[in-house]
C-alpha cells in the first residue's frame, strides 16, 4: 500500500501552482519531490535548468563540472554572480540552488565526466540532463545512459538557436548516436 506524501504548509504554498494543475496535483508535486536528476554542466545550459529544476521542486539536483566560474560568462550561466569568478561553479549552483529552494538537496560532483566516474554517477540518478559543451561527452552520456536505462534531456545552443531533445530510447525512441552516428570534430563546438 503508497502512502500518500505529506506536504508541509511551506510546501503547499510554495507549490500551489502545480498542485493546481490538474495534469500536476499533489501526486505529481510528490513525484518531483521524489526525483533524481544529473546535471552534466553547471554553464550555458545548465544554469537555467538547474534553476527551473530547483524551482519546481526536483528533490535532488546532482551537479557535475569541473570547471570555475569565469567573469566572460556571467552574461549566461545565471547561477553564479561576480562574487563567484574563481569559484569552482558546482559550488557557486549549489549555494544559488540552496537559497532558492531549500526543499532540493544538491549533490555537487567537481569531476570531468568520463569512462572511469560515469556508470556510477549514473546508478544514482533517475533522469540526466545534458548541458555538455562537446561532442565527445554527449556521446559518452549517451553511452552510458543508454546502458543504464536512463532517459536524457539534451539541450545545445549556437549562437541564437537552440533545441532540446528527449532521448529515451528504452521508451521507444532513437537514442542520440541513432540521430548522429558519426562524431563531429571537435572544431564543430564552439568552446
Amino acid at each position: 500500500m503508497e502512502q500518500e506524501r505529506q506536504f508541509s504548509a511551506d510546501q503547499l504554498n510554495r507549490y500551489s501552482r502545480h498542485i493546481m494543475l490538474s495534469q500536476v496535483g499533489k501526486k505529481g508535486q510528490a513525484k518531483l519531490l521524489d526525483a533524481r536528476v544529473l546535471l552534466i554542466g553547471a554553464g550555458g545550459l545548465g544554469s537555467p535548468a538547474a534553476f527551473y529544476l530547483a524551482a519546481a521542486g526536483v528533490g535532488t539536483l546532482g551537479v557535475v563540472d569541473s570547471d570555475v566560474v569565469d567573469v566572460t560568462n556571467l552574461q549566461r550561466q545565471i547561477l553564479h554572480t561576480t562574487a563567484d569568478v574563481g569559484r569552482p561553479k558546482v559550488e557557486s549552483a549549489k549555494a544559488t540552488i540552496e537559497g532558492l529552494n531549500p526543499d532540493v538537496k544538491v549533490e555537487a560532483h567537481r569531476i570531468r565526466l568520463g569512462p572511469e566516474n560515469v556508470g556510477e554517477l549514473f546508478s544514482k540518478y533517475d533522469v540526466i540532463c545534458d548541458g555538455a559543451d562537446n561532442f565527445a561527452t554527449r556521446y559518452l552520456i549517451n553511452d552510458a545512459a543508454w546502458f543504464a536505462g536512463k532517459p536524457v534531456v539534451h539541450g545545445s545552443i549556437f549562437q541564437f538557436e537552440g533545441q532540446a531533445t528527449v532521448i529515451a530510447p528504452h521508451l521507444g525512441g532513437p537514442c542520440y548516436r541513432c540521430l548522429y552516428p558519426e562524431q563531429p570534430p571537435e572544431d564543430l563546438a564552439p568552446g
